[in-house]
């Protein structure tokens, strides 16, 4: 599988935007990425921004804000571009994406359109009126870009799972959907995030992993029209660490995450995973959001690092672009 990370310290939990208490460094960053990417080729680093043609409320700021600072040794930027305009206007969302692809560069290996369009919740997309529209015309917009300037750059979106049986995603999406948007995408993102909002005992992590990745494959995505052809990869996922979250149950349980997403690979079509994040927005913070780095927030290492470098050592592939 290919492997990414997101560098960056600002994050958004359930009521908006967590800013980290120390800014970025990016030598420090740097460091750290050369040493999980290790002899493999490349690794995905993991960037947003956001669209937004009012300014009140103002959109999130870039995260990183200098994403190019780390693409060294080979590195290529995984692009999340959020629709966040409180009004739904599409009007000039199609070129904001046009531009994003345009000004990549040939580092820019893929292109995720909007953020967890299917949650409601005021630091992602699914709060956004219109965000299935924005979702369609983006991925089309992002695509046909790439053709027209001969880049091989894959083009998605991502979801969380569902889990009430009454939500209408992904009918809704299949309604939207046509043959152009379906030619379009080049894969399908999950966040997920097991034994972190819903406790799992370990001895389960990996049947739940299974769960949610075979459900999302067979049960979501067939009622949008996506095919089976069309991959799936992880676009999200962390345990954080914090008050009663021992570092070292960290490293265990993304280790179980990660091999049984790599064992799903081939039957579920998973190229690609990302892990969130490289470091804490607050390692002294009570708030569980504030956690999820495999740095403190004063970059030094806490135990799954070395097991997401060794992961990474042990079932890396080269980088996936569309």
């Amino acid at each position: 599988m290919a492997f990414g990370i997101y560098p960056g310290g600002l994050l958004g939990d359930d009521q908006g935007i967590i800013h980290p208490v120390r800014p970025d460094e990016p030598d420090r960053i740097n460091a750290a990425l050369d040493e999980l990417q290790g002899e493999a080729d490349t690794l995905a680093v993991r960037a947003y921004r956001s669209f937004a043609s009012t300014v009140t409320p103002p959109p999130p700021p870039p995260t990183p804000a200098d994403p190019r600072a780390c693409l060294q040794r080979g590195r290529t930027l995984d692009l999340v571009l959020q629709f966040r305009e409180p009004s739904g206007d599409l009007d000039g969302w199609p070129e904001f994406v046009r531009e994003a692809v345009r000004t990549g560069g040939p580092d820019l290996a893929s292109v995720q359109i909007c953020e967890e369009p299917n949650l409601n919740l005021p630091a992602v997309d699914g709060s956004t009126p219109n965000v299935l529209n924005a979702l369609v015309q983006g991925v089309i917009a992002a695509k046909q870009e790439a053709r027209s300037l001969g880049r091989r750059v894959a083009v998605g979106f991502n979801a969380v799972p569902t889990f009430d049986p009454s939500d209408t995603f992904w009918s809704d999406l299949g309604t939207l959907s046509d043959a152009c948007f379906l030619q379009s995408l080049d894969y399908v993102g999950l966040d997920f995030f097991p034994d972190v909002f819903r406790p799992v005992p370990a001895d389960q992590l990996a049947g739940a992993v299974t769960a949610v990745l075979t459900a999302f494959r067979r049960t979501g995505l067939p009622q949008a029209g996506i095919p089976d052809t069309v991959p799936l990869r992880v676009c999200e996922n962390g345990w954080p660490t914090g008050p009663g979250r021992p570092e070292r149950k960290q490293a265990a349980a993304l280790d179980t995450v990660i091999r049984t997403v790599a064992g799903l690979a081939p039957e579920l079509n998973i190229d690609g995973y990302s892990l969130f994040a490289l470091r804490d927005a607050d390692s002294n913070a009570e708030g569980l959001f504030h956690h999820f780095g495999l740095l403190r927030d004063d970059y030094t290492p806490k135990p799954a690092f070395a097991t997401y470098r060794q992961l990474i050592k042990e079932l890396g592939g080269s980088s996936v672009g569309g």
